[in-house]
């Protein structure tokens, strides 16, 4: 196997969703349907398939249970481990936290969430929310208990270009104004501790809480993590390495202009999301070409590539250590 994959997105409505998906990455797709891209998704709950070559129409979870040599051959018998979005915040999400693994197995029966965000744009004052000002857990039930947001809750001021690392178990939520990529274990279990109360335009009623779950997952106190970002240019790109956590790495390649040979991690596979620009992907003298809103996957059986760009900006992702 010697072509990448490409990969049909799967959209879902969200109560907080807003119009940047058709207006920037030109997605053809219901105008009822805004709020969050599925780019690369193996989960049940939002499957991307193959649009090219002899695995066109397959569905990522079929791909990878079936056939383990495209990803290294790991253990495949469980999810595909990622889960690749992006989110269009036209109003705050919900104020919100996700378990680790253990919990997530217990309880929901799939992997933990622990997530990462690259803002792709983010609105002037356009803040998030991420941890809490708890120095207890009877501080954080009591504050809780009394719907103190604004002692508990942190704002974050936040601008295009920012990269936030989210672990389980930390409060957070996406504001007003933010389009963010975010890379993610594959899980669909979160936890909602406020709303900001919100009525549901279906239900015409305030939305679930989760508020016992989500108080046994908090982590408390707040530790913030000390990310240690890189950047080094090659063959006039330049490449970052935002993060290299047990779960995945992830990364930004931005070509103004002109072409940067890739090798793959070793034993691994890499996915990939156009976030803006043209360009191509050449692999064993076959050119594909690359636009804004592609989404895809560069198996383990291909070994080195190129991409030639023009303005040309892409995240990609590789599984960490603990892949399960």
């Amino acid at each position: 196997m010697n072509e990448p994959l490409f990969l049909r997105p799967v959209f879902h409505e969200k109560i907080w969703g807003g119009t940047r998906l058709h207006s920037r990455f030109n997605y053809d797709i219901p105008s009822d349907q805004t709020g969050e891209c599925w780019g690369i998704s193996g989960h049940p709950n939002g499957l991307t398939h193959v649009m090219n070559g002899p695995f066109s129409g397959m569905a990522l979870d079929s791909l990878w249970h079936q056939h383990a040599e495209l990803f290294g051959h790991k253990d495949t018998s469980g999810a595909f481990p990622l889960l690749v979005k992006i989110l269009d915040a036209h109003n705050n999400l919900s104020i919100q936290v996700h378990p680790a693994n253990q919990y997530a197995a217990i309880h929901a029966h799939e992997l933990g969430k622990t997530e990462c965000w690259y803002i792709i744009a983010a609105d002037p004052g356009a803040v998030l929310y991420y941890g809490h000002n708890a120095t207890s857990r009877q501080q954080l039930t009591n504050w809780v208990a009394q719907g103190n947001w604004d002692k508990l809750l942190r704002e974050i001021p936040i601008h295009a270009g920012q990269f936030v690392y989210v672990p389980a178990g930390t409060i957070h939520a996406l504001g007003k104004g933010v389009l963010a990529l975010e890379t993610q274990q594959s899980s669909d279990t979160t936890y909602r501790l406020y709303d900001f109360d919100r009525i549901s335009p279906k239900t015409h009623q305030k939305r679930h809480l989760d508020i016992a779950d989500a108080l046994n997952v908090i982590s408390v106190p707040q530790i913030d993590p000390q990310l240690k970002r890189t950047t080094t240019t090659k063959e006039g790109a330049t490449l970052t390495t935002f993060i290299k956590s047990p779960y995945f790495g992830v990364y930004q390649w931005l070509l103004p202009n002109g072409t940067c040979h890739f090798d793959q991690p070793q034993t691994s596979f890499t996915l990939a999301s156009v976030l803006h620009g043209t360009g191509s992907l050449g692999i064993a003298g076959t050119a594909y070409p690359l636009k804004t809103g592609d989404h895809f996957i560069l198996p383990s059986t291909i070994q080195h590539w190129t991409v030639t760009g023009e303005a040309l900006e892409i995240i990609a992702s590789t599984p960490g250590p603990k892949i399960v």
